[in-house]
């Protein structure tokens, strides 16, 4: 770097930067090039003890033009505007527009070194302490304590740099005070004026500092205490606990004082079933032999739900009570469709009888074991939506979103129940089935489905054998969106337009789906609708994939008004819950609890007949818990098992792995016809990436043309559609209010007539 000349230039049009008491600091300064151009302007950035210049702001996404280290740097000033950073044989001469703003960038440059010293210091001392292993399982605790002490030395460089221009101010009024010559005055009156200046622009920078300690405290102070809360909700917790136990203990004692003429072979203190206490005759006991607990749901009514016998509500249930009460005789298998959902209808005889009569495929190729180094595709891609990253086939499964869409009818015969129920609190347990049901084939599945293309469609005619027919058609590419309805003989309607909003944040993926969820019995004229929750996929970089379901799901009958509130419960290390567990309550229009529906996403869920309800105890935040007194649970739904040697062929169900499977007669636009998808299914991965950047670029073309076209008919003052989908149509929903994509015939028909002379060429 070449040394400065005696010249000195202007900084007109230098930007104030940023205040120095932000950890990032930005800012024009002018900086000495060579002999020929002398200074010349340029964007500085400072973060992380690192000092980098560009010529423009844009440059920073792409461009940086040199960095210097502070930690080892060394800081002058040689007159009012000038700045000089020195680090072994690297010189930066910079130039500040004025002596107040090369005072700012002095005091936020002397923080920067003194931090990225400590943190030198920090890592050279964490570094010999602990082992390789550890350095990924630091404590939360240790990372904030070491933050706060950063904060405290924060205010400690602050504090010596107020009491460095204290001095200086000091001086220059001493200095007034002896004036004798009237010339005089006015200098030192300048100078004492910029030394109060600087003097409040360091006050400043430490006010900023203890704004951000005491900030930092108070988030910190509350997550401790939310620690410590739910640490008293436990105790609480096992306290009940302890206090049904012991009432049951009692009331056994008193039905055996009650019976001392029989031998302990034949007492009356049975228990055949689960949560069944057989008392003795005259005897009625206080609680039932076992309790069950539900955690409650955060941000609702929080519950507890206890199993009681039918026999033994039905003789003391006029001594109970409560805010609600039910007929146990309601719960009965002869006359409930609740019969046919708790049968074998999930053993291996049932499962076969389900298949379809059309003989279909029972596996794909085997997955291919090929290596690629994850990180280096990924590490440039953290913030970026995850539909705009160039991906390779190594990432993904055989299948497209909208085959994946279609896949949440895998277990449609909850739907089918659902429609043969009278009461609609009833058909709302089946249809909160099906919505946790659509999640259970995430649970191995971490590989991400082909984006389809713009006019891409998807078709799954099971009306024959399961009595419904399903279309599928991309309708938006940026954002990415599907439309999908589903027709069924058996009594219901459904459709939704999905978009799928994602973000790579480095060590998880975040899947979020947007849109509603509408589905409609033909007889009764129920029409529910919900929203999907926001899957996470973890451990992208290092160890194992594995995907979480986490959020709450509102189902509404917008008929009846019914609701059912059912819960996601993330995963969480420190928890005692069942991994993956969900929870719920479902209602009626008056706010009277009717069901409780409880399980696994990955697994089954059960639904419980609410009997008794009353008002427990109330938490340590000020929540009152419902105690609910429920007849023994039924399962709903029970996931079917995995296919044979599934590890090896992407984890698929007997459903998806018919879903890409070859057949005739469907539309050119389908997705079964897609090239690199079945590239991929054999086993030709290096074909099937070499097919996709074909595609992806044909569909990059059409688009360049299709926004040309809207810029002609813009400058022609004409009105441009964009692109129209062809199956469906754009329609405010009457229910939601929102703009939705929902099919308006002829796919069907144009089927029958194989007549596709209306669709694009997208392959």
């Amino acid at each position: 770097m070449s040394a400065e000349p005696g010249g000195r230039a202007t900084a007109a049009g230098a930007g104030p930067p940023a205040a120095p008491g932000s950890d990032t600091y930005k800012g024009w300064l002018f900086k000495w090039t060579n002999y020929l151009k002398g200074y010349q302007r340029r964007w500085f950035v400072l973060s992380n003890g690192l000092l980098s210049y560009y010529r423009t702001q844009a440059e920073m996404a792409h461009t940086c033009r040199g960095t210097i280290n502070l930690s080892t740097a060394h800081i002058d000033t040689e007159d009012s505007c000038n700045i000089v950073l020195s680090n072994g044989g690297r010189t930066y001469h910079l130039k500040a527009n004025s002596e107040v703003e090369r005072q700012r960038w002095v005091t936020a440059l002397e923080l920067a070194k003194a931090k990225a010293i400590r943190m030198r210091n920090n890592q050279s001392d964490d570094s010999g302490d602990e082992e390789p292993a550890s350095q990924s399982d630091k404590s939360e605790l240790h990372g904030t304590l070491k933050t706060l002490s950063s904060k405290l030395e924060d205010l400690s460089t602050c504090n010596d740099l107020i009491a460095k221009h204290g001095a200086a101010l000091q001086r220059s009024l001493s200095e007034l005070e002896n004036l004798k010559l009237p010339a005089e005055s006015g200098e030192k009156i300048k100078a004492v004026n910029e030394r109060a200046t600087l003097f409040r622009i360091t006050s400043n920078a430490m006010i900023n500092a203890c704004r951000d300690f005491l900030d930092l405290a108070e988030t910190h102070s509350r997550k401790w205490q939310r620690a410590l809360q739910y640490e008293r909700e436990q105790r609480i917790r096992l306290e009940e606990t302890i206090e049904q136990l012991a009432k049951q203990h009692n009331s056994l004692e008193r039905a055996c004082r009650g019976a001392p003429g029989l031998s302990s072979s034949t007492t009356g203190i049975t228990s055949t079933t689960k949560g069944s206490v057989q008392s003795a005759k005259g005897e009625a006991s206080d609680e039932d032999e076992e309790t069950e607990y539900f955690d409650a749901m955060e941000d609702a009514p929080a519950f507890i739900t206890v199993t009681a016998d039918p026999r033994h509500h039905r003789r003391s249930g006029s001594n109970l009570s409560g805010a609600s009460e039910g007929h146990s005789e309601d719960w009965t298998l002869e006359d409930s469709v609740f019969e046919s959902s708790n049968q074998s209808s999930y053993n291996e005889s049932t499962c076969k009888d389900l298949l379809p009569k059309k003989r279909r495929r029972s596996r794909i190729p085997d997955k291919p074991n090929y290596s690629l180094n994850l990180w280096s595709i990924m590490k440039n891609c953290i913030g970026k939506e995850l539909s705009k990253i160039p991906m390779p086939v190594n990432f993904n499964e055989p299948l497209s979103m909208l085959q994946r869409l279609t896949e949440d009818l895998e277990y449609h015969e909850l739907l089918d129940k659902a429609a043969k129920c009278e009461s609609s609190t009833e058909q709302m347990c089946f249809v909160a089935a099906f919505s946790v049901s659509s999640y259970s084939t995430t649970v191995h599945r971490t590989a991400k489905p082909f984006n389809p293309l713009l006019g891409e469609t998807y078709e799954l005619d099971r009306l024959e054998e399961l009595g419904f027919r399903s279309l599928c058609e991309q309708v938006s590419h940026h954002p990415p969106a599907a439309a999908h309805h589903v027709f069924s003989t058996r009594g219901w309607t459904l459709w939704q337009e999905i978009t799928i909003a994602s973000k790579f944040r480095g060590k998880y993926l975040s899947i979020m789906p947007l849109g509603a969820i509408h589905l409609e019995f033909h007889s009764s004229g129920n029409h529910y609708v919900w929203r999907k929750v926001t899957s996470t996929v973890h451990n992208i970089i290092v160890g194992k994939l594995w995907i979480d379901q986490s959020g709450e799901i509102e189902i509404v009958n917008h008929q009846s008004k019914d609701k059912c509130q059912l819960k996601f419960t993330p995963y969480s290390y420190f928890s005692r819950d069942v991994p993956r567990k969900v929870t719920g309550v479902v209602s009626d229009a008056d706010g009277k609890a009717h069901y409780v529906m409880s399980g696994t996403w990955d697994e089954k869920m059960e639904c419980s007949k609410i009997v008794q309800s009353s008002h427990g105890s109330t938490s340590m935040e000020g929540k009152q818990k419902t105690v609910y007194q429920t007849l023994s649970p039924k399962v709903l739904w029970k996931k079917y098992p995995l296919p044979e040697n599934a590890e090896n062929m992407y984890f698929f169900s007997e459903l998806a792995l018919t879903l890409n499977e070859p057949e005739e007669r469907v539309a050119p636009t389908d997705s079964r016809l897609r090239p690199d998808q079945r590239l991929m299914e054999s086993g030709r991965w290096d074909e099937a990436n070499v097919e996709k950047q074909r595609l992806e670029e044909k569909q990059r073309a059409v688009r360049r043309r299709r926004e040309a076209e809207a810029v002609e008919a813009l400058e022609e003052g004409k009105d441009y559609e964009g692109y129209i989908p062809l199956w469906f149509e754009r329609k405010v929903d009457t229910v939601t209010g929102e703009l939705i994509c929902v099919y308006k015939g002829g796919y069907w028909e144009a089927k029958d007539k194989q007549d596709w002379s209306m669709c694009p060429d997208i392959f």
